[in-house]
């Protein structure tokens, strides 16, 4: 997504989910360069807030050098509301996440927060899912053994050399997917054993979906 894109998407975020955001309010933040944006946002406005809860190092180490505090979702617990990008959407609001290895954190926020508002550009709205390889977190000494059973399910997964996720695990990249019942396979691949979770949220998708065109902000809601 070209930078104007991005920024733009996320003021419409931060619009959106301005209400939430006060000293007592904690707030959920996602990874990649679009929730960076989002970040960045977040900063310039100097609200006062409790702080965030973020989907990986990365974001935590972005947060940290804006002056926002760290917290911890065991201290926190339920947030109300969850900022993050996607790799693809589809009309239901499932989603595709991944593309930065941060999946099992983002889903671990997604799942405890009230709204989860996805911010991206158009070109990531499809009507399938599955052009965008699906990334599956996986137990290192399980790798072969979840490669295996992807192929049964009919996948080609393909082994994302040289990354390990912040919990320690590696990725595995599924092509060859058109995904008609994504809460189906969501749940198909989360039950192999050594499979930590996969990049599909659709037991949990977006409740608010914000699409920067080159002329607007498209809002498509579950609602």
């Amino acid at each position: 997504m070209p930078d104007a894109k991005k920024r733009r998407v996320a003021e419409a975020a931060f619009e959106r989910v301005r209400h939430h955001l006060d000293s007592q309010t904690p707030i959920g933040i996602g990874t990649g360069s679009t929730a960076n944006e989002f970040i960045d946002v977040l900063a310039e406005s100097r609200i006062d807030i409790l702080g965030a809860v973020a989907s990986s190092k990365a974001t935590e180490d972005r947060l940290t050098q804006h002056g926002i505090e760290l917290l911890d979702l065991n201290a926190t617990g339920p947030l109300p509301v969850y900022v993050d990008g996607a790799d693809e959407a589809d009309p239901r609001l499932n989603l595709i996440k991944g593309g930065g290895a941060a999946l099992t954190r983002e889903k671990i926020i997604a799942e405890a927060s009230h709204e989860f508002v996805c911010i991206a550009d158009d070109s990531k709205r499809v009507d399938v899912l599955g052009a965008f390889p699906l990334p599956v977190e996986v137990l290192p000494m399980a790798r072969s053994l979840v490669a295996r059973a992807i192929v049964e399910l009919g996948g080609d997964p393909e082994y994302r050399t040289g990354v390990v996720t912040d919990n320690g695990h590696i990725i595995l990249d599924i092509h060859g997917l058109s995904i008609v019942d994504p809460k189906g396979l969501e749940l198909e691949l989360n039950q192999i054993p050594g499979v930590v979770t996969c990049g599909l949220f659709a037991r949990r998708p977006a409740d608010l979906l914000l699409l920067a065109s080159d002329t607007d902000i498209i809002e498509l809601s579950r609602d």
